[in-house]
């Protein structure tokens, strides 16, 4: 799937750091094989949200330094496969998204599917569960996103989300820090909620091993520049220290 001279779909960001929080950003880029072509996209299409988080990777970089945190990133488009989907549900490899066809991913055959999972997919997982098993018990789970602040021309007026599923504690801890900050409106479980079938890496790296976790999304329009990026990721290294100590004590 992916030549030598092609970008591996990890990039691991302040590996040596070690500390408790491991920092995820599933959508963090929007590369497509060479041998995929554009995927029959038209190039102005793969700037908007159903190709990447745009600015997520700005915030995690910038928040794995200020908060002294090792990143795992994936930086092939989730339109060849999402990372955050059980590779068996239909929008792990979607033949539409939002209202956009994706001619490439139409009458995918279970061999092409295949070759992208073991390109992109497991190599990106194992990577995020190296870094787990290396922290142990202890490790807490940051699952950082974005999302567009219209869809399907619906406006979203929130600023920022925090998603859960079946552990909940310190999303709920950090969303009562955020709706603390002035001018900020704090969303629980919206524009998304977290599921076995919407999601991958809570339900399968966090809630199975019994993890603290969180995953945050940010309004895209807050973030598409560095200096947005910036001020979030100070924001969310000076809050998540707080929530997590608010759910399991200094």
């Amino acid at each position: 799937m992916l030549g030598d001279d092609e970008p591996g779909p990890v990039v691991v960001v302040n590996e040596a750091a070690g500390g408790r929080f491991l920092l995820t950003a599933d959508h963090a880029g929007r590369r497509v094989p060479r041998r995929l072509g554009d995927l029959g996209v038209p190039a102005g299409e793969m700037d908007r949200h159903i190709a990447w988080d745009i600015g997520i990777e700005g915030v995690t970089r910038r928040l794995s330094a200020a908060l002294e945190a090792t990143a795992v990133m994936q930086v092939y488009s989730r339109l060849v496969v999402d990372c955050n989907r059980d590779p068996s549900v239909p929008s792990a490899f979607p033949a539409v998204s939002e209202a956009t066809r994706i001619p490439g991913n139409e009458g995918l055959g279970a061999e092409e599917r295949e070759a992208r999972l073991a390109a992109i997919f497991r190599p990106y997982h194992a990577a995020i569960e190296a870094q787990l098993d290396a922290r142990g018990a202890g490790a807490v789970y940051v699952a950082m996103h974005s999302f567009t602040p219209v869809y399907l021309e619906v406006e979203r007026p929130m600023k920022v989300a925090v998603l859960y599923n079946r552990a909940p504690r310190l999303s709920k801890a950090l969303a009562g820090l955020l709706r603390e900050e002035p001018g900020l409106v704090v969303a629980e479980n919206e524009p998304y909620r977290v599921s076995d079938l919407t999601d991958y890496g809570v339900p399968v790296h966090a809630e199975r091993r019994g993890l603290d976790y969180v995953e945050i999304e940010i309004r895209q329009d807050l973030i598409a520049e560095a200096g947005g990026q910036e001020e979030w990721a100070l924001r969310l290294a000076r809050l998540l220290p707080l929530a997590l100590a608010r759910v399991q004590g200094p």
